[in-house]
């Protein structure tokens, strides 16, 4: 079973899968409490679902790609299975990870999208930096810029444990914190090995269309 807080289909907003039409699988819980949360009804509201209603009702939306999120969804110990369900479905699979719970229990094949927290989030200490030596490269690293201090930090991560040569790394501003030219700027004159990454989701003001 997973506590599931919703399900429904929407342009995939990050990640280099940015763009395409995405069945969405929100899970409720989250062990982080970011300044800049934007999900925060995830924290707590749900409802329990066994793993082949999840899948039934995502196969109906008729679309192949499926990104599981949350809240985070491996604080649900049922979450590699639905995870592996999914890939022998024929599905591709994304998988968002707010980074600080160990992501080697997901099936490789799957994409996962791991943020490093930054200062500016309140939560940074709370990182399990471990996880990089699980990335590969069709697996992204996302870091949410608040501000300079931000930008100076997770530059320093990026070259300490050379991330660009991981996998993609974005590099986000946190909506309402931190103007995207701005941090675009930044990246520009420094010519940093990252992909600049705005919410593509919240600019065009998508329209969610919920399942569950």
């Amino acid at each position: 079973m997973l506590k599931v807080n919703e399900i429904f289909l929407d342009i995939q907003g990050e990640s280099t899968w940015i763009g395409k039409p995405c069945v969405f699988v929100r899970l409720t819980g989250c062990d982080l409490r970011c300044s800049y949360c934007d999900t925060k009804y995830a924290y707590h509201k749900g409802k329990q679902y066994n793993l082949n209603d999840v899948i039934r009702k995502v196969r109906s939306f008729g679309c192949s790609l499926v990104e599981i999120t949350g809240g985070e969804p491996l604080l649900q110990p049922e979450t590699p299975k639905l995870v592996q369900k999914f890939l022998d479905d024929g599905f591709s699979v994304l998988i968002e990870t707010n980074g600080t719970l160990d992501i080697s229990t997901i099936n490789p094949h799957a994409v996962r999208i791991m943020d490093i927290k930054c200062p500016g989030s309140g939560e940074h200490t709370k990182n399990n930096l471990n996880n990089i030596n699980f990335i590969h490269p069709h697996d992204n690293i996302k870091f949410v810029i608040t501000d300079r201090k931000d930008y100076i930090w997770a530059k320093k991560i990026l070259k300490k444990f050379e991330l660009s040569k991981r996998c993609e790394v974005l590099f986000s501003p946190a909506i309402d914190w931190l103007p995207p030219k701005r941090l675009a700027n930044w990246i520009v004159e420094d010519v940093l090995p990252v992909r600049f990454q705005p919410q593509l989701h919240k600019l065009i003001k998508s329209r969610k269309i919920k399942g569950f």
